[in-house]
């Protein structure tokens, strides 16, 4: 019989001090549920129930002050940075038992490693809606200001770290070198995140910024990359060190460019068109970005670098690039990327600190890099001739801080090149920064006056034997077949020829970089065969009415929320004097309800807050069917009021054509003295005398009279109107104490049409009149 012994390890054969001991460790992961527990382990001791705990407080955390801050124009990082601070030592680390419970230090490495994941989609993302290809079309005032952005920084970099060479401390030498260097860096997802928070990607500032940032971001970490090889060279034993990850890195842009992109190009190929990417393709790329993290990790490059490149190489817009945002923005960008940011602020220590000499050093070389890159992007802005507020703004924007230098600054920290309190110091600056920038640019650049000065351009006083220019909107085809057919009810002439300006808007989805095209140009939209059915539709139009009607057609692609502030700009610049927008609903040809768009109403809504002109909502029942007739039949309920006069304006335009039938209905009081001011009174008489007399020499005009008591009788009259027109045209806006009007106000679901526009637009109204309510210029924007 062997001896037990013999079946022990024999440890004299170990090498060093290798022993056969084995630690055996019980990490619960699963706990067992309140009747399941044997008393041994609190609910806070397993893993996973303490994680779900630990993303629950930190999301009910930030979102709390971020519903107090934004009221004070404060963005997101903000908040996520205080709540990690707060989460943190800084405040609940002064109570001990409740951090070591809550955020115990073994509990750290699955929050590290769930916000690194984030962090690495949400810069893949970043790459996705990124369009190289913009650097090409970018104009020479973007050029200037987002080479010199970066070049001027980095010189003064230089210059700042060979006259301090000797001053630092060894020991702080690496740390101060990528100080400077973190801080001339020119991220293009925070400056296209800070636009949206601002709400001004759309505006002039913003499409210069987002073209200056993207020529800055790629010149900066080229510059980075060049400096980093060249300190290599400079060490005698480290030449192999960089040939190795020179071949490495050379082999990743290889893998990217040969692997990554014709996969890309495949999965479109495979995908239907129309059709948004499957799944499992979908899978598969999230799978690529891993292996592009592995192998950018091997080749000695921050992590973050390989899923930027892969980003790019992968085809912005739809199909892939479109499905990739929509599938994963709202976890990574919600979620797991602000979660680096919560996790960065948990590890600053603003209790303890030790070395004020080098904390001092730190502030000093912030602020001067700081004061260095607002000349760097202020001066040639000026050279440039953007205006001294605009280019302080465009400043500030391209200055500010965000998540990709947070990442930066926890990746030196993890290599230990940053100590704590150096990193506390970091976090701070990027808490302060973030702030002040918001708040400096949104008392520099206030877009609701960008159209300030714009001064009575509405038909009213735009002479009749004058031209007409008209900005018409079109989300769908139907769309333009409705403005169409007011166009041509408009009656151009030669002496009183029409300018259509039409924008096709277009949903921007899987790119940052929104698009104002011009097709007079000779450029391109990718909207579509949809758009170019648009296109087509307008240009026969023209070619129709050949020497009286001029169009140019422009195609705008912007995110939902923006899309106003395309229409506002093209009209401000093309002096258009009225706006035809789309109603958010659309009926079929049985008179039922197919459409009803939310985010297109929150278009029209803030178009009617903003416009430089007159603008008038189109509810569109064209497709409902009708008796044919050779006569366009027009009404017009007037109350009185300027909208209303603007209304009968633009009715007495179209009714200078002999296939165009006017009827103007005056809805008066019993108390003729009750309702509009003694100015507004003048005015409406005399829109009405010149409207009598036009009809006195013109029989397709007529004009009566209907004396109502209140709302109730008015609504009456409406309602017998329905039948009897093709378009009935409508004020929006009449004083509250109209008595004609008298509790209609009460029933009204969409006040951006006003009361009688609310009741002709009705959903269950299936009678094929359209309507056109018409709101005259804002007073504001004058």
């Amino acid at each position: 019989m062997a001896d037990a012994g013999d079946d022990k390890i024999d440890r004299t054969d170990m090498p060093g001090n290798v022993t056969g001991d084995f630690c055996a460790v019980d990490i619960g992961l699963h706990s067992p549920g309140v009747w399941g527990s044997d008393g041994e382990r609190t609910f806070l001791q397993y893993t996973l129930p303490r994680l779900q705990l630990q993303l629950a407080v930190i999301f009910i955390l930030t979102q709390s002050l971020h519903l107090l801050l934004r009221r004070f124009h404060l963005p997101r990082l903000v908040s996520e940075i205080l709540a990690g601070i707060i989460l943190g030592p800084t405040i609940l680390g002064q109570l001990p038992n409740i951090q070591s419970a809550l955020f115990p230090l073994e509990g750290d490495v699955y929050l590290d490693l769930l916000s690194k994941i984030g962090y690495i989609f949400f810069i893949f993302l970043s790459g996705v809606k990124m369009d190289p290809r913009t650097v090409l079309r970018t104009g020479i005032k973007a050029w200037t200001i987002g080479v010199l952005a970066v070049t001027i920084p980095v010189s003064g970099g230089l210059v700042l770290t060979i006259v301090n060479q000797n001053r630092i401390h060894r020991y702080r030498w690496p740390a101060y070198k990528n100080i400077i260097g973190i801080q001339n860096l020119f991220p293009f997802p925070v400056i296209a995140s800070m636009l949206v928070d601002l709400k001004i990607m759309n505006s002039e500032l913003g499409r210069l910024a987002l073209a200056a940032a993207l020529i800055s971001d790629l010149t900066s970490n080229l510059t980075a990359t060049i400096i980093s090889y060249g300190r290599l060279g400079q060490m005698g034993y480290a030449s192999a060190i960089m040939v190795h990850s020179s071949v490495l890195t050379l082999g990743l842009i290889l893998f990217i460019l040969f692997v990554g992109r014709p996969l890309c190009l495949w999965i479109i190929q495979k995908t239907p068109e129309g059709k948004p990417v499957c799944r499992f393709h979908i899978i598969l790329t999230s799978l690529l970005v891993l292996v592009v993290v592995l192998l950018t990790d091997n080749a000695g490059l921050n992590y973050m670098y390989g899923p930027f490149l892969l980003g790019l190489a992968v085809p912005d817009g739809p199909p892939l690039g479109a499905t990739l945002v929509d599938r994963l923005e709202t976890l990574i960008s919600g979620l797991l990327a602000p979660l680096l940011v919560t996790y960065c602020g948990m590890k600053v220590n603003l209790v303890e600190l030790y070395d004020l000499k080098f904390i001092g050093t730190v502030w000093l070389v912030l602020g001067i890099c700081l004061l260095t890159k607002l000349a760097a992007i202020f001066i040639p802005a000026l050279i440039c001739r953007v205006p001294v507020k605009d280019a302080a703004a465009l400043a500030f924007v391209m200055s500010g801080q965000g998540v990709v230098q947070m990442s930066f600054y926890y990746y030196n920290a993890v290599n230990q090149t940053f100590d704590g309190e150096t990193f506390s110091m970091l976090t701070t600056s990027v808490l302060i920064q973030a702030a002040a920038a918001n708040i400096i640019v949104k008392s520099l650049y206030d877009y609701s006056r960008m159209y300030t000065g714009y001064q009575k351009r509405d038909i009213q006083h735009t002479t009749a034997n004058s031209e007409l220019r008209v900005l018409t909107c079109a989300h769908r085809v139907d769309d333009v077949l409705a403005a169409r057919k007011v166009l041509e009810a408009s009656f151009p002439r030669k002496e009183s020829p029409l300018a259509v300006y039409a924008l096709h808007l277009v949903e921007l989805v899987g790119r940052a970089h929104p698009q104002l095209i011009d097709h007079q140009l000779g450029q391109k939209s990718s909207g579509g065969t949809r758009t170019q059915k648009m296109i087509e539709i307008l240009s026969f139009f023209e070619q129709q009415y050949q020497g009286v009607v001029t169009v140019q057609q422009f195609t705008a692609m912007s995110l939902t929320k923006f899309m106003h502030h395309d229409i506002c700009t093209v009209a401000f610049n093309k002096l258009a004097s009225l706006i035809i927008l789309p109603f958010h609903r659309k009926w079929n040809h049985q008179g039922k309800m197919i459409l009803d768009s939310s985010s297109l109403r929150s278009i029209n809504c803030d178009v009617l807050d903003l416009a430089p002109c007159s603008v008038g909502i189109l509810v569109d029942r064209h497709k409902v069917r009708r008796n044919p007739s050779q006569t366009y039949n027009v009404g017009v309920a007037f109350f009185g009021g300027t909208d209303d006069r603007e209304a009968l304006a633009y009715a007495r335009r179209m009714a200078q054509s002999a296939d165009v039938h006017l009827t103007v209905v005056r809805f008066v009081p019993w108390d003729i003295y009750a309702g509009d001011s003694q100015w507004d009174a003048v005015l409406d008489a005399e829109i009405l005398k010149d409207t009598r007399m036009q009809g006195a020499h013109q029989d397709n005009i007529v004009y009566k009279e209907e004396r109502v008591k209140d709302g109730a009788e008015t609504a009456l009259m409406i309602h017998a109107m329905e039948e009897a027109f093709d378009l009935i045209m409508v004020g929006r806006r009449h004083k509250e104490d109209t008595p004609q009007l008298l509790g209609l106000s009460e029933w009204n679901d969409l006040p951006e049409l006003g009361p009688v526009g609310d009741m002709l637009a009705a959903a269950d109204l299936n009678t094929p009149v359209s309507v056109l309510v018409v709101q005259h210029q804002n007073a504001k924007a004058i």
